[in-house]
């Protein structure tokens, strides 16, 4: 029984926290907001791009924690663990390409304003330039959370199977000698 939850269960379970954290995230912004949001999305090239390569990201990452999470006789899986870094690394794309998007969406609301605009068409004008910083952070969040789960989940296998945690990497000391 120990060995179905270390080899089967245990790496499933944490491999579902992520997606499981996304949607609990999405869920917690107000159903206002959210509408608001995915009627953006329709007609904003910047949106798919965050949100389909922020997607795609994701789920690799979920399948390749879900894979560095599968207890071999001695020891993990590591192999994807180097792939997982990588894609990990791409979060930090995320708020850019937001940004990226948002600066663009000012520039388009500025040029479309006309002498005699109120300030509620500017601020509805405005709004929806947001959208892309919204997705780009969300983006963001979701695609650091499979490389941290590895890590809380290797250590936790690794205790139920008996084994020591895996050792803390230290710096190196400044002044020690060569």
């Amino acid at each position: 029984m120990r060995r179905l939850w270390i080899h089967n269960v245990l790496p499933t379970a944490f491999a579902a926290l992520p997606v499981l954290a996304a949607a609990l995230v999405f869920f917690a912004v107000p159903a206002d907001a959210r509408r608001g949001y995915l009627a953006r999305v329709e007609s904003s090239p910047i949106d798919w791009i965050i949100l389909g390569l922020g997607f795609a990201l994701f789920a690799a990452q979920v399948l390749l924690s879900w894979r560095a999470m599968r207890w071999q006789e001695t020891d993990f899986d590591v192999r994807a663990d180097r792939w997982l870094n990588h894609l990990a690394h791409t979060a930090e794309w995320f708020p850019l390409l937001g940004l990226i998007g948002t600066v663009a969406a000012i520039l388009s609301t500025f040029r479309a304003i006309q002498p005699g605009i109120t300030p509620q068409e500017i601020i509805n004008a405005y709004a929806p330039a947001i959208t892309a910083t919204g997705g780009g952070l969300y983006m963001a969040l979701i695609n650091i959370l499979p490389s941290w789960v590895v890590g809380l989940g290797r250590d936790l296998i690794r205790a139920l199977a008996g084994f020591a945690p895996a050792p803390v990497p230290q710096p190196p000391d400044p002044g020690a000698q060569p």
